[in-house]
């Protein structure tokens, strides 16, 4: 069953802006590659405003996996802008707070995921530190 995604409401006149930082490009291998805070944890919702963010150069994200316990209930599979994304849980211990995206030929990305509660002061730490070159 594809679900496609609920057609955007207008726009208010100050939409909320995508919480999500990219870590610079870099020639090692970073066990992160950016820093999403959702504002909910509806990945119908949330989803398609994060894929429209990504940079051209990682192509058509095919699929994307999000911790089961965290995000609500969602279809296997979602149409966003014309295109389907197969939508995948786990309740991998090792990452609960992090969403992977593929796409096909050209890699994989893992984004730490803030939970959206968290308070702006509290949000940046984690943001700075995700994305050192220690990270």
């Amino acid at each position: 069953m594809i679900t496609t995604a609920p057609p955007s409401p207008p726009a208010p006149l100050t939409r909320p802006l995508l919480r999500l930082r990219l870590a610079p490009r870099s020639a090692l291998p970073r066990r992160l590659d950016g820093v999403w805070w959702p504002r909910s944890y509806d990945l119908l919702a949330e989803l398609p405003q994060l894929l429209a963010a990504l940079p051209r150069a990682w192509g058509h994200i095919a699929g994307v996996t999000v911790n089961g316990a965290a995000w609500s209930a969602a279809p296997g599979r979602m149409l966003v802008a014309n295109q389907v994304v197969r939508l995948r849980k786990t309740v991998a211990a090792h990452a609960p707070d992090t969403v992977v995206l593929l796409s096909p030929g050209l890699g994989r990305w893992d984004l730490l995921v803030v939970p959206p509660d968290t308070t702006e002061e509290a949000a940046e730490p984690i943001v700075t530190a995700a994305l050192s070159d220690r990270a």
